[in-house]
């Protein structure tokens, strides 16, 4: 299967063609469009809706513990982390709304304070994709089984400043819980 970020970037070469062929300058045309990047921002926050309703209608209790590693350049110890599955769901589901409304953000700030067109037609189809691959709509939305890479805790994409993975192996975990102080300083 052909990985979601190989599909993006042939999503993104299309689209800035595409894009280049669209009379920007003509209100109707740009008013669709516009349309349609709200439409589907609204879809989106629709299918997140949704799937924060089906995480408390299943209200999963059980116990999850993972080894959160440290952040990127403090020194600090990697931290233990005890949740459950459902508070855990609540805030990946969290982290892909914010995600969500920075990248409003920022298309707002591009395409009413700089003028820029051509973005909102790429960033009317990405976000959308994104969401509908995200874990927890797999798992919530379209029912898949929590297990190899939809295993909770999510494994974070690679990327150049990725801070390391979420580890949640026994060993880890034992050992993260022993040797984390809890934000104590040492004088």
């Amino acid at each position: 299967m052909v990985s979601p970020q190989v599909t993006n970037l042939g999503i993104i070469l299309v689209m800035m063609q595409l894009a280049k062929k669209v009379p920007f300058e003509n209100p109707d045309v740009l008013l669709i469009v516009r349309c349609l990047y709200i439409l589907s921002n609204v879809i989106i926050l629709g299918l997140y809706l949704f799937t924060q309703s089906k995480i408390t209608s299943k209200k999963d209790m059980s116990t999850l513990k993972y080894v959160e590693p440290a952040p990127m350049g403090t020194g600090e110890e990697p931290r233990p982390v005890t949740t459950t599955v459902m508070d855990y769901d609540k805030g990946q589901l969290r982290t892909l709304m914010k995600g969500q409304l920075m990248g409003v953000g920022m298309m707002g700030v591009m395409h009413l304070y700089f003028q820029y067109t051509n973005p909102l037609l790429i960033q009317s189809i990405i976000p959308l994709k994104t969401a509908l691959e995200s874990n927890l709509v797999k798992i919530h939305v379209w029912g898949k089984p929590a297990t190899g890479d939809l295993q909770r805790p999510f494994k974070a994409a690679n990327s150049f400043m990725s801070q390391g993975q979420v580890k949640s192996d026994k060993a880890s975990i034992q050992n993260a819980e022993k040797n984390y102080r809890g934000g104590v300083k040492e004088e």
